[in-house]
């Protein structure tokens, strides 16, 4: 009985470890360090293609590009969003929920201690920009950035994100376990006094 019972284990062990690898994504690039990792392999939420949420972690296509990209949501449509990048703070993140009421400063701990070189953002199309501004979040579409700004390609260098190509949000981190299973570090909003960019 015992042997049939370990031998079940071992069974649902086996079924688990294939289906994590034939169903997981794979995380390649550091674009999304310390959060995801290269190697780390992801699970996506069953049901949750087109839906975008706000710091939700997704899989996406970007426009003009079949390949595959994990980053996280930032602004949603009829937000107004900036990057602004000063020498004090090379990665300030703006959003204006729905476009009207108080601008927030998009708080990510792991943006602050990666953060060096940035551009600051963003156009009329959602890309980096000479002169940046808040920019409306077009209807459709959402804006997102990798939590390793400076390794990151994302709404910067290819406009906003259409939410039809949205594959489905990261539901956990499958492997390694040791790093834990909840995707996590997510952003906070705290009210920002600073001048409009």
């Amino acid at each position: 009985m015992a042997g049939a019972v370990l031998g079940a284990g071992v069974l649902s062990c086996l079924v688990a470890g294939v289906a994590v690898t034939a169903l997981g994504v794979r995380v390649d690039g550091s674009s999304m360090a310390p959060t995801l990792r290269p190697g780390d392999r992801i699970l996506v939420a069953p049901g949750s293609a087109g839906e975008v949420r706000r710091f939700d972690v997704v899989l996406l296509r970007a426009t003009g590009r079949d390949a595959l990209l994990v980053k996280r949501v930032i602004g949603l449509p009829g937000d107004r969003v900036a990057v602004v990048s000063t020498p004090e703070e090379p990665f300030l993140v703006l959003l204006q929920e729905g476009g009207r009421g108080p601008v927030y400063r998009v708080v990510a701990p792991q943006w602050t201690a990666q953060a060096r070189r940035t551009g600051a953002c963003c156009g009329p199309d959602g890309t980096r920009s000479a002169r940046p501004g808040l920019r409306t979040v077009p209807e459709g579409a959402f804006f997102y950035l990798g939590d390793n700004p400076d390794l990151s390609d994302d709404s910067r260098a290819y406009g906003w994100g259409a939410v039809d190509r949205v594959e489905g949000r990261v539901g956990l981190r499958a492997l390694p376990v040791a790093s834990g299973r909840d995707v996590g570090n997510r952003p906070v909003l705290e009210e920002y006094r600073g001048p409009s960019p």
